[in-house]
């Protein structure tokens, strides 16, 4: 996949806005933490993506009901959807003055096209030392989905299947998707939203 910056400008993905507030307490203590066990900088930016995959429950995983939205909340809370702890793990390394932003494939929701689809989010991360950036799906591992920290080859959690009209999207986003956002806003309960207020496009 050959990402595609919106910005070129590396300043516009270290931008702190509602849903990525890296200023809050927990996410300054949780950064700080990360750092002081981090040999370098891409150990943090490893020790970070794992954190957000491991620690923070996908809120479809464990069937709550409860929709987080920004960053400080996801990490209160310790669970969301993807669109949640995308949020997060930009926060954290925003935070740390490491930019990132965002990026969306659409997927169908169950196995089957039948099923409808969603958009999925996932991040990408810059690694000055490579002066590249790479994705990383922090939206956690189960039964059939394993993601991981890869500098070289994608280990996401999703693979996509051009047979089912499934998309992988290009571009790295400064901010997350409205439509994510709006999501999680306008619905109270995190299972319905799941199965019935997703959006199916960009």
């Amino acid at each position: 996949m050959n990402l595609v910056c919106e910005s070129e400008v590396l300043n516009d993905y270290l931008t702190e806005t509602t849903e990525i507030d890296y200023n809050h307490r927990l996410i300054v203590y949780l950064t700080s933490r990360l750092g002081e066990s981090s040999v370098d900088q891409l150990d943090f930016i490893k020790k970070s993506y794992e954190y957000v995959r491991d620690e923070i429950n996908h809120s479809w995983d464990i069937q709550s009901s409860r929709i987080t939205c920004t960053a400080s909340e996801t990490l209160l809370f310790k669970e969301g959807i993807c669109y949640a702890k995308a949020n997060l793990l930009c926060a954290i390394f925003r935070k740390a003055g490491i930019p990132s932003g965002f990026c969306y494939q659409r997927l169908t929701l169950g196995d089957t096209p039948d099923t409808g689809y969603c958009i999925h989010a996932l991040n990408a991360v810059y690694i000055p030392r490579y002066d590249k950036w790479i994705r990383l799906d922090a939206r956690g591992n189960k039964r059939g989905v394993h993601a991981d920290f890869s500098l070289v080859g994608e280990q996401l959690a999703f693979s996509i299947r051009k047979e089912y009209d499934e998309v992988d999207y290009p571009t790295i986003f400064k901010a997350p998707n409205h439509k994510t956002i709006e999501a999680l806003i306008q619905n109270t309960d995190c299972i319905n939203m799941y199965l019935h207020g997703l959006p199916d496009e960009l």
